[in-house]
């Protein structure tokens, strides 16, 4: 779950992170009124959206007096924010925050993650800030340095130490660095966060490191017990289909092709797209029923990837451990006669009770192609989209 800049400021404050003052609002009338309310003569209007690159895509700008903050606002609010990282259809702008001004003496880059190679959490750090990371990975790796941290003993004053050199701050920006990453550290932790970014990261006219901008993801399968974060989801911002997929339990992923994936086990789904491409195909979807598959949730399996006007054939690859096959024939067969099903479904069994399953589905009198194996599967289902 991703949160708002805002929403990761207040985050930040909360933990003892210096950011600048800055008031989230919906509307321009409420964002001349932030802006007097902050003071001063200088102020970044930001668009609130899930994606970064929003200033080369026009979504931060700076206004120097209220009437500059009115228009901003009132440009941005109601619009489709398209960046780099949004897609091409963009995401809403229904919040923008409006900020104090920083004098920017320095930029530099920030962030924790789990590191899965390592199995920990690492920090990563360049002197290279406000860029693209990504593009200072590519262009100059030397920037970018990595500090990992043991879970048994915590981040430690010496790793605090290289992180601070690396950035070549001096002695009182050490000493505010260490801190700063000391309750980053502990917000990562306690907030169950797999991504905490912060960049750009900067020293401001004051010698001061502050927290100019914030990124938050939190755990999805750490929810449960974040529920004061749980509540700050802003569902505008997230994929319809992918949020219709979890409220029924379904792993679910959009991709660009037209072979409908319905397959339980993660592993396996991965398997089955890998397959697609092969044989010359493109997946639609990623999508995992999980190993209790019920006619239920076939039913709403279909019915989520039928929204997809691309799709062209489905292939169900189920694995019968958990639950039987026969028990799967039977949902997938009401699932195609209860959403009507109009285009190809090929159909590939194995497990328990399978000769049931397949016999089952060559009983129906319903146009679904079976399947021996996953190559026969996959070649079938790609021949069918064409």
């Amino acid at each position: 779950m991703n949160l708002h800049e805002y929403q990761s400021k207040e985050l930040f404050a909360e933990y003892g992170i210096p950011v600048p003052k800055g008031i989230a609002v919906e509307s321009a009338d409420a964002a001349v009124a932030a802006a007097e309310k902050l003071g001063g003569d200088l102020w970044v209007v930001k668009a609130q959206v899930h994606a970064g690159g929003r200033g080369k895509a026009g979504g931060v700008k700076l206004a120097r007096s209220a009437d500059e903050v009115r228009q901003y606002a009132t440009d941005m609010l109601g619009t489709q924010l398209v960046t780099h990282q949004s897609g091409p259809e963009g995401l809403p702008v229904n919040v923008v925050y409006i900020e104090e001004g920083s004098e920017i003496e320095r930029e530099l880059y920030l962030s924790m993650l789990v590191d899965r190679e390592a199995s920990q959490v690492a920090f990563i750090a360049s002197a290279a800030g406000g860029m693209d990371i990504e593009q200072v990975a590519v262009e100059s790796p030397e920037q970018i340095f990595t500090v990992v941290i043991s879970p048994d003993a915590g981040l430690q004053p010496y790793q605090a130490r290289q992180l601070a050199f690396g950035l070549e701050l001096n002695k009182t920006q050490s000493r505010q660095f260490a801190g700063l990453i000391q309750n980053l550290y502990r917000l990562f932790e306690e907030c169950d966060a797999s991504l905490v970014e912060v960049n750009p990261l900067i020293i401001n006219g004051a010698g001061d490191v502050i927290a100019l901008d914030g990124k938050i993801n939190i755990e999805d399968n750490a929810l449960y017990r974040q529920k004061r974060l749980t509540e700050m989801r802003d569902p505008t911002q997230e994929d319809e289909k992918e949020r219709e997929a979890a409220e029924h339990d379904l792993s679910y992923v959009s991709l660009d092709g037209n072979i409908a994936c319905m397959v339980n086990g993660a592993g396996l789904a991965m398997a089955t797209m890998d397959l697609i491409k092969l044989h010359g195909g493109e997946p639609a979807n990623f999508l995992d029923v999980g190993g209790g598959a019920t006619s239920e949730r076939v039913a709403n399996a279909f019915k989520l990837i039928l929204s997809n006007k691309n799709v062209a054939a489905i292939l169900v690859n189920i694995f019968g451990g958990i639950v039987r096959c026969d028990l799967i024939a039977e949902g997938i067969i009401s699932a195609v006669k209860e959403v009507g099903v109009s285009v190809p479904v090929v159909v590939r069994l194995e497990g328990t009770n399978v000769d049931k399953g397949r016999a089952l589905l060559a009983d129906s009198g319903l146009d679904i192609i079976s399947a021996e194996n996953l190559t026969d599967a996959a070649k079938k289902a790609v021949a069918a989209a064409k």
